[in-house]
């Protein structure tokens, strides 16, 4: 079974630091690249790993990433 979650990557110091805001796991990579597969393999590792009953509590149902415009000074 597969399922599509979201991953969020930034750039943080001399690397980039990624995470999954439906379950608040993060990881990190010298690259974006391997910032992204680092979370993805961190993401099977959950998974395989978390009962279901740890599974239902951590997932969060719908997340909306979007940009907003806000006024500063």
């Amino acid at each position: 079974m597969k399922r599509y979650m979201t991953a969020i990557i930034e750039k943080e110091g001399n690397g980039y630091v990624a995470l999954c805001p439906e379950l608040d796991i993060a990881s990190q990579g010298e690259t974006v690249s391997d910032a992204k597969k680092n979370l993805q393999e961190a993401l099977e590792l959950f998974f395989e790993c978390a009962s279901p009953e740890e599974i239902k509590g951590r997932l969060h149902g719908e997340i909306y990433i979007t940009q907003m415009e806000v006024a500063i000074g």
